[in-house]
Parts: structure tokens; C-alpha cells; sequence
């Protein structure tokens, strides 16, 4: 066949056109030709037409199913387009089939395209993609990234520390490698170790919003005043990135400046109604403020989205209890011990609840619970606790 002889010298050459040419006049006589529909398809593909390229390959799978060069370049091809499920289909049929002349590395990269398909739903399968790959081919730096990823998804942090301090040794200025190391050392609580690590790389790459937050997140996570206005200079750089107003609040609110965390939580509320974690965190500011009636109508809410939010129901017990609802307080803290272990301060809550409805027996018992927790730490309240047991059980 001289045509397609001719039109894949062409192709050796990158000379699309004049092999796009060759075939346009092959293939109307020969529209199931596997090889020439492939060849086209390539054309195509490295002419970025990707709508032609996708058409072509699929044409040349059903003219020959078993060709792993069609299967694997539609595949790659589908990945590229943001088509992961039917890339996974092209992409697991062709590492099915004898990759023949294309070789074993073009099946390697059959696999680890499947691995990064795979990576963020199912973190096992892209492990095992991985695995697959590195049987065919050498261990890449991209790989060793993935691997230390995947890790870290999976919670395997000793693992993923590992990797990516080899992906580090190999090139010390990999972004993704420093800011996956100091998500490891974030998550195991080594914040010193994270705090160093992170400078270094923010000198590096000053403009890295997610090196920055990384940064603020350790700073505020021990107490260091640099964090507010670290934070506050990224969101100024990127008002719009709901993450960042997200950290600004918090830190705003650790910093005891309710008002002012309380107006992003407000605006993210606006962009968000049903995120339970916003509700809560606004309840908070909403009692830290006194304005209780309205932080019970965020916690509230916030226990219908979560019922198993153990934070939700604390916060709806606090402020059940300032609005004397003490019924709804009972409730809340029944919910609440589902998934938390009673503190001081929840048998105080049990305690005014079952006073204020006039059930003696439990109030006093809760008192006494609470007496025996507090240890001290709360005077104005075992005060309190200690008068109404007085009155309570009629003693002078």
C-alpha cells in the first residue's frame, strides 16, 4: 500500500499536511482500513482537532479491536478532553492487549495514565495503576510525586513523608513535593519542622497562595501573631478564594476579633446557606457577640444539615439554654453524648436545664457531676452549682 507507505513517511517527518493529504485519498475507498484510520486519527491528534482525532480512533477500534495503539491514543486523547470514565474504558481495554511494536513504555503510560484517572476517587485502584506501570518502565520523579500523594490521601503519612522527601533529594525546588510534605507534617502535628520547611519555600515561591495558607495555618496553629497578617495580605491578593476567607475567619475569631471574623463567615454564608461548618463557626462568633437568639437559629440549622455533628448540637445546647428553652437544651445535649464524652461544662448545661424545669432529682445529680469535673476552673458557676444544691435538697 505506497499511499499509506507515503503518508506515514510524512508523518515521520511531521509533516501533517501532506499525510493528511495522502489519506484523504485513501480512506474514502477504504473506510475500515484500521491502520490508515489510525494514522489519520494521529494526524489529526497532532493538529490538536481533537473532535476529528477522537472520531478517527474510535473508527479504528471497531475496525480492529484488539489494536492497542487505537485503543491507547483514544484513551490518552479522552483524558486530555476531561472524559475520565470513558478514558478509563480505552485506557483498561488497550493495557489488556500485546502492546506490539508501540513497546511496553507506551503501556507503562497506558497505566500510569489510568493512575492519575484514578487518583482522586479511588486511591487504592491508582496505587495498583502505578504499581502496574513501574513493572513495564523505571521509576519517574512524577511517579515518586504520585506515590507520595496517593499516600498521603490514603493517611499513610510515614510513607508519603518518605516520597516526597525523595522527590525533594532529586529536585529541591518541586512545589508540589513542598507543599505535599508540609500537608504530611501539618496533619502529624509537627508544626515546628512544617513552620521551617515552609519559610524556606515561600522565599522560594512568594507568590504560592497555597504555601502561604499552608504557612498561616501553622503559625496560627502555635499561637504566632505573624498569622493574621500573613493571612490577611493573602486574601487581600485573593478576595475571592472562599479557602482563604474561610482561614481569615477562623484566625480572626482565634484572635478574638468576633465582629470581624463574623463579617466572612456572613459572606461565605451568602455563597454557601447549607454548609454546616459555616453555620457553626458563625453560632460561635454569634455567642462570643451575646447575640444568642440568632446563634441558636445558625446552630439550629446547622444540626438539621448534620445531625451528627457533635459541634452543631454543643452549640444549640449553649444557646437553647441563654434563650430558656431549656427542653431544647435537654434535647441537644442528648444528641451531642452520641458522640462526645460529657465535659464540665455539658453537666452544668444538664444541670440549669432540669432546674429550670423544676425536676430536682436529675438537676441536683448533674451539679454534683459537674462539681466533681470542674476541678476549679470555673468559680462564678461551682458557685452557683453549690447554692442551688443548698436550696435544692432544702438545707440551710
Amino acid at each position: 500500500m505506497p499511499e499509506l507507505d507515503a503518508a506515514e513517511a510524512a508523518m515521520a517527518k511531521s509533516d501533517w499536511k501532506t499525510a493528511e493529504m495522502k489519506l484523504d485519498l485513501w480512506l474514502p475507498t477504504h473506510p475500515t482500513d484500521a491502520r490508515a484510520l489510525f494514522d489519520a486519527g494521529y494526524v489529526a491528534d497532532a493538529q490538536n482537532r481533537d473532535a476529528d482525532a477522537e472520531s478517527l480512533y474510535r473508527r479504528a477500534t471497531v475496525a480492529a479491536p484488539k489494536s492497542f495503539e487505537a485503543h491507547v491514543s483514544l484513551g490518552l486523547l479522552l483524558a486530555r478532553k476531561a472524559k475520565p470514565e470513558a478514558a478509563r474504558q480505552e485506557l483498561q481495554a488497550a493495557t489488556a492487549l500485546d502492546p506490539g511494536d508501540a513497546g511496553t513504555a507506551m503501556k507503562a503510560r497506558a497505566w500510569r495514565a489510568l493512575a492519575r484517572i484514578d487518583e482522586s476517587g479511588d486511591p487504592t485502584a491508582a496505587s495498583n495503576d502505578l504499581l502496574e506501570a513501574l513493572k513495564l518502565s523505571p521509576e519517574t520523579p512524577a511517579d515518586t510525586l504520585l506515590a507520595a500523594t496517593l499516600a498521603d490521601r490514603a493517611g499513610e503519612f510515614d510513607a508519603a513523608d518518605a516520597a516526597y522527601r525523595r522527590v525533594l533529594a532529586g529536585d529541591p525546588k518541586s512545589e508540589p513535593a513542598e507543599t505535599g510534605l508540609a500537608h504530611v507534617l501539618i496533619a502529624q502535628k509537627k508544626y515546628p519542622e512544617a513552620e521551617t520547611l515552609l519559610r524556606a519555600a515561600v522565599d522560594q515561591f512568594p507568590d504560592d497562595p497555597a504555601l502561604t495558607a499552608q504557612l498561616a495555618t501553622v503559625l496560627a496553629a502555635q499561637d504566632k501573631a505573624e498569622a493574621l497578617p500573613l493571612i490577611q495580605k493573602l486574601h487581600d491578593a485573593h478576595p475571592n478564594d472562599p479557602a482563604i476567607t474561610n482561614m481569615l475567619a477562623a484566625v480572626l475569631a482565634d484572635a478574638g476579633d468576633y465582629a470581624g471574623s463574623d463579617h466572612y463567615y456572613v459572606a461565605l454564608l451568602a455563597a454557601a446557606p447549607k454548609d454546616p461548618g459555616l453555620l457553626i463557626a458563625h453560632g460561635q462568633n454569634l455567642v462570643h457577640l451575646l447575640r444568642y437568639t440568632e446563634a441558636f437559629t445558625a446552630f439550629n440549622k446547622a444540626t438539621e444539615l448534620a445531625p451528627d455533628n457533635a459541634d452543631a448540637w454543643s452549640g444549640l445546647a449553649f444557646a437553647a439554654s441563654r434563650t430558656s428553652q431549656p427542653a431544647v437544651t435537654l434535647h441537644a445535649l442528648t444528641m451531642r453524648s452520641k458522640y462526645l464524652a460529657e465535659v464540665p461544662s455539658t453537666y452544668f448545661l444538664w444541670a440549669t436545664a432540669y432546674d429550670s424545669l423544676h425536676q430536682k432529682g436529675q438537676a441536683a445529680s448533674y451539679y454534683e457531676q459537674f462539681l466533681n469535673s470542674s476541678a476549679g476552673k470555673f468559680p462564678d458557676q461551682e458557685w452557683q452549682a453549690r447554692q442551688r444544691l443548698k436550696l435544692l435538697s432544702g438545707k440551710p
